[in-house]
């Protein structure tokens, strides 16, 4: 079970959720909806860079333009991005041209049934999708804290072929039986991991992974 740490604003946060054993931790940086957890482009490439290695830093980013997130690519030095926005499948398209070996996640909201195959024109271009939850009363579009119909969320893991990581609302107290029911190929937290002032808790953070990776055993 691969584990994501989000929304990560500080080195001794990435190198913590790094020896919890955590197996990326996402930068936001390009701004669009609400969220207290962006950084600078230059925050980013300093905390990728101080990742020991096999940890991947990924680039979770609201921008849709291609151009823009592939300067936002160059500039943080990560070797991930999630493109967490309404970037259109052509546009994924032309940052695959632009970084070919650069593993490419596409944002996937569930909300309904209506949501099931949002998924489909990307399915070619994508390595793999991260399922999340909306708040539409913030205008949150990740990092809400909030669970979403875990029953659709399965269904897409087992009816798309790529690897599905799923997110929202997840934390120590649930992962186990999320991973249970989606059974998704990995599982990212941002609020879930959250102490005081917005940074991460170290032992929340050690819980989800040790729950998360140990679910499947249980």
């Amino acid at each position: 079970m691969k584990v994501k740490i989000c929304g990560i604003r500080r080195v001794e946060d990435a190198r913590l959720a790094a020896l919890a054993g955590a197996d990326a931790v996402g930068l936001l940086v390009g701004q669009e909806h609400t969220s207290n957890d962006f950084i600078s482009p230059a925050l980013a490439r300093s905390i990728a860079g101080a990742l020991p290695p096999f940890t991947t830093a990924v680039l979770v980013t609201h921008r849709e333009d291609p151009e823009e997130v592939g300067r936002l690519v160059q500039d943080t030095g990560v070797g991930a991005v999630q493109i967490h926005s309404e970037m259109s499948p052509a546009g994924v398209g032309r940052v695959r041209n632009q970084f070919p070996y650069l593993q490419i996640l596409k944002s996937f909201h569930v909300v309904n049934e209506d949501s099931l195959t949002y998924g489909r024109p990307y399915e070619g271009i994508v390595d793999g999708f991260v399922l999340d939850s909306v708040n539409a009363a913030t205008g949150q579009v990740g990092g809400t804290g909030l669970v979403h119909d875990w029953a659709l969320s399965a269904w897409i893991v087992e009816q798309y072929e790529k690897p599905v990581v799923l997110a929202g609302g997840l934390h120590p107290g649930n992962v186990d039986e999320a991973v249970n029911r989606v059974n998704p190929y990995g599982v990212d937290v941002n609020s879930g991991t959250k102490g005081d002032g917005g940074f991460k808790d170290p032992v929340k953070i050690r819980q989800f992974v040790t729950n998360a990776k140990m679910a499947l055993c249980s």
